[in-house]
Order: structure tokens, then C-alpha cells, then sequence
């Protein structure tokens, strides 16, 4: 990239880093804690793909009048699927459910290792050869989430919340290397489009089934949370953070790191939550862990037999 180029893609993605960031802290807000709970979690999550998957049907027609439009093939159509189970189904919908219990900040440490764990679901799905600094740095990062999640929990006892926030880790890995694989053929925007277009029979039932009945029982707060999430985590973020991506994946990758950073300090002021110092350093050191894992080489996987 030549400097203008990539004075770019690293503007894109700090706006797309940014906006993932208050996720966290704005999910928090729609679901409520568990003393004052505010939308239902299965709300938040279809709820959210819901409305992204209508403002996409616009945005699909826009580059069809332009001449524009990609139509997925069938051989995408299981790359589509397990794109939504990650990113519409999966990880929202578990993260939710986590953050009705624990503070938003919990939530971050415990996410921060999500690029570290896409690296190894990546690996694994195409058979690569990770280095063993790499595995190293995946077995250090993980054992420090599962430690902070223990003193958390004050014992050697998770709790549903922090297998919530697990598998939210998970399956968004899976979706975001789903979402990378459809990105060359359909384009980093529609690719996000299809996926919420095509699960609208889905969501649309469920988000309408989960609705409040009281919408003025909500609070103002709960509604704000819940817009944010259904424009910027699901849709504009995808925009920005893809666009970032395909001027410059290995530089614009990076700034995803300080993404954990970002959701700890909208947490303060959005939440009130306390910013303890073991909080912290738990942060640092995933971050930290992650940033070196990024670094160990992973090679090609061998000519099939």
C-alpha cells in the first residue's frame, strides 16, 4: 500500500474496532442485569439481526440498480449458514445471555482472546501447521482467561455465565472465517447482506415471538442499547471493519488488539462498572498473549496424500 492507502484502511479500521467495542457495554444495557432486567437476550439477538436484515434487502437493491450485485451460488449456501450460526445466532445471542450476569468489563477480558481463537479455528479448518510458538501462545492465552474466570467466580466453579461467554468466543471464530471465505467472490459488504437477508424467515418470527410486551416498561437506556447494537454492531461496523480488511488485512488486523482496551473504558462511563487493577492486568496479559500469537508463523498444510 502506498502511504495515502494505508493512512486509509487504518482509519477504517479504528472506526469498525470502535464501534465492536461498545457491543460489549451497549448489550449490557439492552439485556439488563439480572436485579433490573430490561430486553430478554433472545430479543437483543434476533431482534438485532432482524432489523440489519431489512436495512440489507435496501442495500442489496441499491448495488443491484448499480449493476452491482453478487448473488451467492450454491455451493455457498453451507459458507452462508455457518456464517449466521457464528455471527447472528451464535455469538450474540451467548454474550447476551452472559452479560445479564457479569459486568460488561468481564466480558471483555474473557473476549480479548477472540482473534487468537479465529487463528486456530482457521488453522485447523485448513489444515494448516501452526508453529509451535503459535500453540504455545493459544494454551497461555486460554489458560489465562479460564484463571480470571475462576477468581471471578471465587473457586473452581465457572458458572453459566462464563460458558456463555465461551462458546459466544467460539462460535464467533467459526462465523468470522465463514465471513472470510465468502468475502473474495461477494464482496466485504454483501457478503455481511446475504447473511442477514437470508436469515430473516428466522429472525424476523423468533425477534417478533421475544418481543416486549410493555415496550414503555423498558427503559430509554434498554431501547438505546438495543438500536446500537442492530445498526452498528450487525450492520455499519461490518462495513467499516471489511472495508479495512481488504485494503490491508495484515496491518488493519492489529488494530483489533486494542479492541478490549475500548470496551473496558466505554464500560466506566456507560455502565458506572469499576475498573479494578486485576481486571487489567488480566486484560494486558490476553492482549498481550494475543499479540504474540499473531506473530508465530503458521505455515501452508502439506500436498494431500
Amino acid at each position: 500500500m502506498n502511504p495515502a492507502q494505508e493512512k486509509e484502511a487504518l482509519l477504517w479500521g479504528m472506526v469498525g474496532v470502535t464501534l465492536f467495542a461498545a457491543t460489549l457495554p451497549m448489550t449490557r444495557l439492552a439485556v439488563g442485569p439480572t436485579d433490573a432486567p430490561q430486553l430478554s437476550p433472545w430479543f437483543v439477538t434476533f431482534g438485532r439481526a432482524a432489523v440489519a436484515g431489512v436495512l440489507s434487502i435496501g442495500y442489496l437493491l441499491w448495488q443491484r440498480s448499480r449493476g452491482r450485485l453478487n448473488v451467492p451460488v450454491r455451493a455457498q449456501w453451507p459458507l452462508l449458514g455457518i456464517t449466521a450460526f457464528g455471527v447472528i445466532v451464535g455469538f450474540p445471542l451467548f454474550l447476551a445471555l452472559a452479560l445479564r450476569h457479569v459486568p460488561s468489563t468481564h466480558g471483555a477480558v474473557v473476549t480479548a482472546l477472540l482473534p487468537l481463537s479465529t487463528a486456530v479455528l482457521g488453522a485447523l479448518w485448513f489444515r494448516q501447521r501452526p508453529s509451535t510458538g503459535f500453540w504455545a501462545c493459544a494454551v497461555l492465552g486460554s489458560g489465562l482467561v479460564l484463571g480470571f474466570m475462576v477468581w471471578r467466580a471465587g473457586g473452581f466453579y465457572l458458572g453459566a455465565a462464563n460458558i456463555y461467554l465461551l462458546i459466544a468466543m467460539t462460535t464467533g471464530a467459526l462465523g468470522y472465517i465463514g465471513g472470510a471465505r465468502l468475502t473474495p467472490s461477494l464482496g466485504a459488504e454483501q457478503a455481511i447482506c446475504w447473511v442477514l437477508v437470508c436469515c430473516l424467515p428466522l429472525t424476523l418470527p423468533i425477534a417478533w415471538w421475544f418481543a416486549p410486551g410493555a415496550p414503555s416498561a423498558i427503559s430509554a437506556m434498554g431501547w438505546l442499547g438495543f438500536i446500537y447494537v442492530a445498526l452498528f454492531s450487525m450492520w455499519i461496523g461490518f462495513f467499516a471493519w471489511y472495508r479495512a480488511l481488504a485494503l490491508g488485512a495484515v496491518r488493519v488486523s492489529q488494530i483489533q488488539l486494542i479492541q478490549p482496551f475500548l470496551s473496558l473504558l466505554f464500560a466506566v462511563p456507560l455502565l458506572g462498572e469499576r475498573l479494578d487493577i486485576v481486571t487489567l492486568f488480566f486484560a494486558l496479559a490476553v492482549i498481550a498473549t494475543v499479540f504474540a500469537g499473531k506473530k508465530m508463523p503458521v505455515h501452508a498444510a502439506g500436498a494431500a496424500p
